[in-house]
């Protein structure tokens, strides 16, 4: 199994950078940021760097783990723009880049920044049509396209990534419709999760699979969950009985339990979020440490 590490981008920008390349050198797999403009709630003019500006910088930053953002709203951009962008940052990195992409969600920073937040149909019919677009200037020299939300009028994208194809993540998890989208376009799917509530999501992602003819081993499966590794056996089982938010909680031994029960489900990465590894870089990387030591040693090659 894969490791991704996800570093919060209230982070000073030299913390990033930091954190990033720490992670790299404890062998993390990849590094993920999250594409949002402001904190959800208050006080939301806390600091909080712009997710892909930051990933070009750490595309020059490091030299062997891939880079994400998860994910990118759909909404902010449009998705030529964002085709452009991932492509560049894939350069950057010698074919490193990961391109997250969700429908958009975060009400405070539509109204904020004054950017359209539609209803739910809509949001989904623009993130299938700029899953199209990205893909047809990935892979066409010129792109024409004529869609209800999107244009595009013989569209070069120069130069094209590095990676053939270079991976499309959706975030999604509606089961009747975002997540046909994943099955028809991406090449990884990403949910926040625990094992014991993904199963019903890996099935119905399966069967979008099958209705649109795809081999669903071909679609990747990555999830995260907060996590909170803890050495008194007896606290961590009265915080797992309480908690029903997508968190891990336990010894190094059970959150061990938990990645075997993901990669039996077929789970080819877990991500650890840094936000409940400690107050300062120094306590993060220490967790971050011990987790890929203690915790994800039996998984990994």
């Amino acid at each position: 199994m894969r490791l991704g590490y996800w570093i919060s981008t209230e982070h000073d920008y030299d913390e990033v950078v930091a954190a990033a390349r720490e992670a790299e050198r404890l062998g993390y797999d990849a590094v993920y940021l999250a594409d949002h403009f402001m904190p959800q709630s208050e006080p939301a003019d806390a600091p909080r760097l712009e997710a892909w500006t930051t990933l070009g910088a750490l595309a020059a930053s490091t030299s062997r783990i891939r880079l994400g953002v998860l994910v990118s709203g759909n909404t902010y951009r449009h998705p030529a723009i964002v085709a452009k962008m991932a492509a560049t940052v894939d350069r950057i990195s010698a074919g490193r880049c990961l391109l997250g992409l969700g429908a958009g969600w975060q009400v405070n920073e539509h109204t904020a920044y004054g950017i359209e937040l539609p209803e739910v149909p809509e949001l989904l019919g623009r993130l299938e049509e700029a899953c199209q677009v990205i893909k047809s200037l990935f892979e066409n020299e010129r792109s024409d396209f004529a869609g209800k939300w999107y244009h595009l009028e013989n569209a070069p994208l120069e130069p094209k990534p590095v990676q053939e194809p270079l991976p499309l993540v959706l975030g999604v998890a509606g089961e009747k419709v975002s997540m046909g989208i994943a099955a028809r376009y991406a090449e990884v799917w990403n949910y926040w999760s625990t094992p014991a509530n993904i199963g019903h999501k890996l099935e119905v992602l399966d069967s979008h699979c099958e209705r649109v003819g795809r081999d669903p081993a071909s679609l990747e499966r990555t999830t995260q969950a907060l996590v909170h590794l803890i050495d008194e056996p007896d606290r961590a089982a009265r915080l797992r009985a309480e908690t029903s938010q997508p968190t891990l909680y336990g010894t190094a031994g059970q959150l061990t339990e938990d990645l075997v029960a993901f990669d039996r489900l077929g789970i080819a990465e877990f991500i650890l979020p840094d936000r409940t590894l400690g107050g300062s870089h120094a306590e993060r990387m220490e967790r971050a440490a011990r987790f890929i030591e203690e915790v994800a040693a039996p998984l990994r090659p």
